[in-house]
Order: structure tokens, then C-alpha cells, then sequence
């Protein structure tokens, strides 16, 4: 791994790290949480599909997926139904893409050298052993209902790794990717009154691009204010009870009692 690539070999991996592949032209990039044993759990829209929004959207980002064998694999096997979170050998993961880690405890340098979101974080992970028993909990009890911008394969991923929740998901989830696909167009449009300041284009290019790096920087879930550690347990608690709702529309509230707040 480095300043360029996250980009690591399969002898590398330890149960707990969290993953990634890019996907054709890499509009997107599908993430999960090796567990061991060429296993990775992962969170996906169900229906057989890795995202989703239910709008035409969906043509871009299910021709840009990975194309589904018809031959059943001999190590595993998707579920057509169910909560989401699914269990898959190393290959299946990856469909014929490369192997990534996704970085925590990053510099703020570094973070924001990588103008690429979805690739590292600033926040701290837990120890491998809390990762792999959060994964394989959800992967029984589910992560509520798949939103491709507030509860997506990467919000699954640093859940695991970290045990934070944004308290107030009207906002955003923690995914870099979706913070990225907002962010770009958000800035050019903050960096539009400049114009009225500045001919050169060169300046509006490089206040949009700071507006950009600003806008990740804030929303990432190693510097958000707006979140709380909540384990596994009592996060299906919470999902099963009405406490926690993250729905397709993209309406999300988490009920937080002060004795979990940070």
C-alpha cells in the first residue's frame, strides 16, 4: 500500500481487514470484511445485486457490476432474498478485480493526497477479533435495508471495523464513495460565485477542488461530531425495535439515549 494504491496481494490479508474492488471503469468500487478462510462478508442491495437505487441510476451501475457466472460456485452461494449482508469466497468478491485494503488511521495528508473517496479514513479501527464478530453477527441478523448513499457495502465495512453510526443520517452516511459522487458537483457549484471575483480558470479549478478536499475532510467518519459506538447487538436491537431506521427513501434517524452517546 501506498500514497498511489491501496492495491495488496491475497497472502497479505488478515481476518478483519476491510476490502475492496473496483468495478468496470471504476464507476464504483464494491467493499466487505475478510473474515478467514477465503471468506468475505459483505452487504448488497439482495435480488442478486451489489447496488442499487431503484431509480434508472441503476442501469450505470448494474452494466458497470461484475457480469454473474451461470455456473454456480462450488465454495459458495447467494442468497436471491433476504436481509443483504451475504458471505462469499475471495473470488466471487472480486469478480475478476484487483484486491484492495482500505486504510484507517490515515494522516490527514494522506487523506486528503488520495482525492479519490472510498479508499482510507481517518478513524481508528477496532482489533481484528471485534471486526470479524461484528461481520459474522450481522451476517445473521442483518443491517437494515440497503441505501446506496446513507447505508451502502462501505458504510457496512466501516461499521465493522469501527462501531460508528451517524446519529442524524439525514445528512450522509460515512461512505467516502458517496460523499465523493456528492461532494464533486457540490463544490463546482460553491465555486461558481467566484466567477464574479476571478476570470481565471485556473483559480475557480483549484477553489473547487479545495471546496471538494474541505467537503470530504468535514464529512469523514473519523472527524464527524454527529456519531456514537454502537455494537452489533444492540444495533439489530435497535433496527428490530424501531430505534434505528435506514430506509430506501434515504430518511434515516437513530434514537440515542445518553448512555451510549459519546
Amino acid at each position: 500500500m501506498g500514497l498511489l494504491s491501496n492495491r495488496i496481494t491475497k497472502e497479505s490479508l488478515k481476518p478483519g481487514d476491510h476490502i475492496y474492488s473496483w468495478r468496470t471503469a471504476y464507476v464504483y468500487a464494491h467493499h466487505g470484511i475478510y473474515v478467514g478462510d477465503d471468506k468475505v462478508i459483505h452487504f448488497t442491495r439482495g435480488r442478486g445485486q451489489e447496488v442499487g437505487t431503484g431509480t434508472v441510476l441503476d442501469y450505470i451501475l448494474v452494466s458497470s457490476g461484475p457480469t454473474r457466472s451461470q455456473i454456480p460456485c462450488p465454495v459458495c452461494h447467494q442468497a436471491e432474498e433476504g436481509h443483504g449482508v451475504v458471505s462469499s469466497c475471495l473470488t466471487c468478491f472480486l469478480s475478476g478485480g484487483i484486491l484492495y485494503r482500505f486504510e484507517y488511521s490515515v494522516t490527514p495528508a494522506l487523506f486528503l493526497a488520495k482525492a479519490r473517496g472510498g479508499t482510507c479514513t481517518l478513524a481508528v479501527s477496532d482489533k481484528n477479533e471485534i471486526v470479524v464478530h461484528r461481520a459474522t453477527y450481522l451476517l445473521i441478523n442483518g443491517f437494515g435495508c440497503y441505501n446506496v448513499f446513507k447505508n451502502n457495502c462501505e458504510d457496512f465495512a466501516i461499521y465493522c471495523k469501527t462501531g460508528l453510526l451517524v446519529i442524524d443520517q439525514g445528512t450522509m452516511g460515512q461512505s467516502g464513495q458517496a460523499v465523493s459522487i456528492i461532494g464533486g458537483p457540490l463544490a463546482a457549484v460553491l465555486s461558481t460565485p467566484l466567477r464574479f471575483v476571478t476570470t481565471n480558470i485556473y483559480g475557480m479549478a483549484a477553489t473547487a477542488v479545495g471546496v471538494y478536499c474541505a467537503s470530504r475532510y468535514a464529512a469523514d467518519i473519523g472527524m464527524r461530531r454527529d456519531v456514537v459506538k454502537v455494537e452489533a447487538e444492540e444495533l439489530t436491537r435497535r433496527l428490530a425495535t424501531g430505534g434505528l431506521q435506514i430506509v430506501e427513501t434515504g430518511i434515516a434517524t437513530l434514537a440515542v439515549p445518553s448512555a451510549i452517546a459519546r
